[in-house]
Order: C-alpha cells, then sequence, then structure tokens
C-alpha cells in the first residue's frame, strides 16, 4: 500500500514548528498528551487517542530523529497486530516552513477494525496538520 502523505506550509520558522512536535507541553496543546517525550532514538511513549467512545492505546517508538529536520517513531496499538511508521520532515522556506507527513505501514493493522481503515488516519491527519497543527502555530 502507498503511505499517506500530508505536504503543509506554515507561516512560522522552522525552529518553532520542531518545538511544536518535540515539546511535550506545547504536543499537548496540538497533538496528543505525552509527558516526558523526548526526541531520542530508542524513547519509548505511549498515548491514548480515538473516536466515539473507542481509545486506544498508542505504543510508539523513535527510530530517526535529525535534530530540526526529522523525526521518525513507529505508531502500533496495544493488544492488535500491525506497525505503522510517523515521518515528519521539516524544509525551512524563508520565515515560513513545509512540513512533509508520510504514515507508512497502514497494510499491516487488521482490517476487521473499522477503526484501523486508511481514511480515517487520512481524516486525523488532515484535521491535525490542517487545523489544529496551524492553530497553535499561529497563537
Amino acid at each position: 500500500m502507498t503511505p499517506i502523505t500530508f505536504d503543509r506550509t506554515y507561516h512560522a520558522p522552522a525552529e518553532k514548528v520542531w518545538d511544536a512536535l518535540v515539546n511535550p507541553a506545547k504536543m499537548k496543546q496540538w497533538y496528543f498528551d505525552i509527558p516526558g517525550f523526548q526526541p531520542v532514538v530508542g524513547y519509548r511513549f505511549e498515548f491514548l487517542g480515538g473516536r466515539e467512545g473507542r481509545e486506544y492505546r498508542h505504543l510508539c517508538e523513535i527510530t530517526e530523529v535529525v535534530p530540526g529536520r526529522k523525526l521518525t517513531y513507529s505508531w502500533r496499538y496495544d493488544g492488535y497486530a500491525g506497525n505503522s511508521f510517523v515521518t515528519f520532515e521539516l524544509f525551512p522556506e524563508g520565515t515560513d516552513t513545509r512540513l512533509l507527513l508520510t504514515h507508512r505501514g497502514l497494510e499491516t493493522f487488521p482490517k476487521e477494525v473499522a477503526d484501523f481503515a486508511p481514511g480515517n488516519f487520512v481524516e486525523g491527519w488532515t484535521s491535525i496538520l490542517g487545523k489544529s497543527l496551524p492553530k497553535f502555530l499561529e497563537s
């Protein structure tokens, strides 16, 4: 399966966008509450997320960090087969920053769990990158 990708440009310097991606206090304001988050390869973290009263424990491990430029982590669900990878890449463009998000491996999740359908990931990332993150960066 082709990974899902999102390419967005934000009116904020790359340093501010990177800080939003890796600072737990800032992440909580636009993404998920991940106390103690550290952008270090091998760092494991988890969070609860879902929809309509169905929450799933997300189990993640950072697999790649290029400070200020790239962050990749695994993304799987406690008690379910499958593993995927989320990559955030930042490209400074003057006073703006282009963010490229790639989420690959969605085909490894159980097909019988409707919440794990690729369309739900598209919907979630569209909301996070199109509404939550820009609103945070502009505040």
